[in-house]
């Protein structure tokens, strides 16, 4: 893996969906540049950093499992939809749901969308792949993790890195796999597509006052059970003036499962 990972080469940035598409079979992922741009960048950048600041100041920091735990330089945003409706935008973006139906097919549902910002002098997180919640070894894709670029990713402000191919490999990493890992570096607006089976952790960021933000929006087959319980913690004027597509990949309208007396509960 060592050789193979040394030479391996991120796939191009593009604008061409159906590119795309054939990286994320190669690959597992790939990089759509600029997809958020001018005010729409500023706006979804400036209610992140807004909203981190309030739970700092309240003393709301929740940190994540995968996260080191003797680490404090990482922080995380959760229940995004609840902040700016600048996130609900992004939960259905319409490129997006593009790669989501194409990988998970639909109906889908929105497990989880929260952000990490990774400060200077650490950050560097567990290696693992998203799906690990479902059995091994895997008979396919059972998420797939859109990632937003709020700020540039780079290898020296804490780039996501993944393991070139990990996504043949349909199951979790291991203690003795001795993977080395590449920086998923990408310009501020650009949206990345990962597959759910894709390896990969938070870089360690070695700049001296840089921080980077990231925007995770992670959508399962429904037939999991979503990492954020949106009946609990999503803020009530964001169900009732949610779109359909919001309303499916919150769970309120049920397709198959999660029904209420055989009906959609909302």
């Amino acid at each position: 893996m060592s050789s193979s990972t040394t030479a391996y080469r991120l796939p191009a940035l593009t604008r061409d969906l159906d590119q795309a598409r054939l990286d994320l079979t190669e690959h597992g992922l790939c990089r759509i540049d600029g997809v958020l741009a001018g005010t729409t960048l500023a706006r979804v950048r400036d209610a992140l950093y807004r909203a981190a600041e309030e739970d700092r100041a309240r003393g709301w920091n929740t940190r994540f499992i995968m996260d080191n735990p003797e680490d404090k330089t990482n922080q995380r945003v959760w229940n995004l939809p609840s902040r700016d409706p600048a996130f609900c935008d992004l939960a259905e973006h319409p490129t997006a749901l593009h790669f989501v139906r194409a990988l998970l097919g639909w109906p889908v549902q929105l497990s989880n969308i929260s952000a990490n910002i990774t400060g200077p002098g650490g950050g560097e997180m567990m290696l693992h792949a998203d799906q690990g919640f479902a059995p091994q070894p895997w008979g396919g894709i059972q998420g797939v993790n859109v990632a937003w670029a709020v700020d540039d990713f780079t290898d020296e402000n804490g780039a996501t890195r993944i393991v070139p191919g990990s996504h043949k490999f349909n199951r979790m990493p291991g203690e003795g796999d001795g993977a080395e890992t590449v920086p998923l570096e990408a310009p501020a607006g650009t949206m990345i597509v990962m597959e759910g089976r894709v390896w990969h952790r938070t870089g360690f960021n070695r700049t001296a006052s840089s921080h980077r933000a990231g925007i995770f929006a992670f959508y399962t087959l429904p037939i999991y059970m979503p990492q954020e319980n949106w009946f609990l913690s999503l803020n009530p004027a964001v169900r009732h003036y949610a779109s359909e597509t919001l309303l499916q990949l919150f769970g309120f309208r049920a397709a198959r499962f999660g029904r209420f007396y055989g009906t959609s509960p909302y």
